[in-house]
């Protein structure tokens, strides 16, 4: 049977758009590039979140789209689009219950306010109890698709990947594949992911260093195929980085996310200083606010901060990086790339690279504050001990991307548009290539990332399965 609709990708967004449409009697063909489904899930903390939601209500918390979307609002500061984000916060509830009802098995301490991104006010996202929880949500698609690949109704073919767009006039009217072959359907369906492991796209679209948390097949295909066919870009000017992660070792582009520094004051009181390359610390380290450090790490030079710190707050703070305890941060000093122990400031900085004549000013300044009890350079309110035992110890933090936030623009029916506002007849997209400030704006909402693509992905399989 020829398939109705092609979707190119097999991460969330492409994954619930097939198995919505085949739910809806569709026919589907998935093309996937990498060996085998699951697109970043394999990679990706799994958090969702929706307003009003079975889990939600067992637990007494009350909610609604409208609560979630006034929060949303507030996060962004208005910078998202309403009619997407409405779009989706509408569908994400239905999302989380079609999930759950297939055996999605969240964390019982869930759902819960995430204090790694600016804090909802109700508690409403979710994440499976394993780390990283992508792999359960990838689990429970598995187990959605299933029957429709039985069927026949959903053909998914890895190790496929997409060159290009067919098109008959300004129409889409199939794809061709890298190995030259062609498909043809009434509608594409893009759902490719983003940029954040395309360091060239990346710099043109976001402008920013790249130190990623992305996928390896993040590498903008979609983003490339809709621009050649006319498309426009939406998002553009809205980058803001994740706060900190250790730089990458080895070449590779990805920072090792399972051992992360802990940044987040209210989970972790600070013992520690943020200075830049010049010595100077830049920001409240003990701001509640990680959406205030995060667009205040964007005036930093290139973006990257030290932790600096003493022997006694090693021992007394609660863990500096996650899964490292003391002793094995200290072992790890000179061995691991951006983390650095010295028997005095000026020797530390020279092995971090910082300005030794600045650490030293930055050093005495904060102990000065810590003696007076009072910071008036940044209003800093913890300030449990002066640096000054040593061994001192410096670790490197880099901005991190989590997600890529420009992307294909499209209407409120997903459909991709040109510069003009026209429509590409016959071509859709969802996920993460219609960029996240779609439905984030210039910030990071908890959970709306995977939900709004799955939340799309189904509204675009419905649609064009004809339910």
């Amino acid at each position: 049977m020829p398939a109705e609709m092609i979707v190119v990708g097999a991460g969330p967004g492409g994954l619930a758009c097939a198995i919505a449409a085949a739910e809806a009697g569709g026919s589907v063909l998935v093309l996937e590039k990498a060996d085998r489904i699951g697109g970043a899930l394999p990679y990706s903390g799994g958090h969702l979140s929706a307003g009003g939601f079975s889990a939600q209500r067992e637990r007494g918390i009350e909610d609604d789209v409208e609560a979630h979307w006034e929060d949303v609002r507030r996060i962004s500061r208005g910078t998202g689009r309403q009619d997407l984000t409405r779009l989706s916060l509408a569908e994400q509830p239905a999302v989380l219950e079609w999930l759950l009802d297939a055996g999605y098995t969240i964390d019982p301490a869930t759902p819960r306010i995430v204090h790694g991104h600016e804090q909802y006010r109700t508690p409403r996202t979710v994440h499976a109890s394993e780390t990283p929880g992508g792999p359960e949500i990838l689990r429970v698609l598995g187990v959605l698709l299933e029957p429709h690949l039985a069927s026949g109704k959903v053909e998914v073919r890895c190790g496929t990947g997409v060159a290009g767009l067919l098109t008959e006039g300004e129409a889409v009217v199939g794809v061709v594949t890298t190995g030259g072959q062609e498909f043809r359907a009434p509608s594409v369906v893009l759902a490719t992911g983003g940029f954040g492991y395309a360091p060239e796209l990346f710099a043109e679209l976001e402008g920013a260093p790249l130190t990623t948390s992305a996928a390896p097949t993040s590498t903008g295909d979609g983003v490339i195929m809709g621009r050649e066919a006319g498309a426009a870009i939406q998002g553009l000017g809205k980058y803001i980085p994740t706060f900190g992660g250790l730089p990458p070792e080895g070449g590779d582009l990805r920072v090792d996310w399972l051992h992360r520094p802990q940044l987040t004051a209210p989970e972790r009181p600070p013992w520690e200083i943020y200075v830049d390359r010049h010595g100077r610390r830049w920001v409240a380290e003990d701001d509640p606010s990680i959406d205030h450090k995060e667009r205040k790490l964007t005036g930093i030079d290139r973006m990257t901060f030290w932790m600096v710190f003493d022997s006694r707050a090693l021992r007394e703070s609660r863990p500096m990086v996650h899964g490292w305890t003391p002793e094995e941060l200290d072992a790890r000093c000179g061995a691991r790339r951006g983390v650095h122990k010295a028997d005095d400031l000026a020797s530390l900085a020279a092995l971090a690279g910082i300005s030794p004549e600045g650490l030293a000013e930055g050093v005495e300044r904060y102990n000065k504050a810590v003696a007076a009890g009072r910071d008036d350079d940044f209003g800093r309110t913890h300030l449990p001990a002066p640096i000054v035992e040593a061994p001192f110890y410096a670790i490197e933090n880099h901005p991190v991307t989590l997600i890529t936030f420009a992307g294909l623009d499209v209407d409120e029916r997903l459909r991709v548009r040109r510069e003009d506002g026209r429509v590409i007849p016959g071509l859709y997209a969802v996920g993460e290539v219609i960029g996240s400030a779609a439905v984030n704006g210039n910030a990071f909402c908890s959970g709306m990332c995977l939900t709004p693509a799955m939340a799309f992905g189904r509204i675009v399989g419905r649609s064009l399965a004809g339910a």
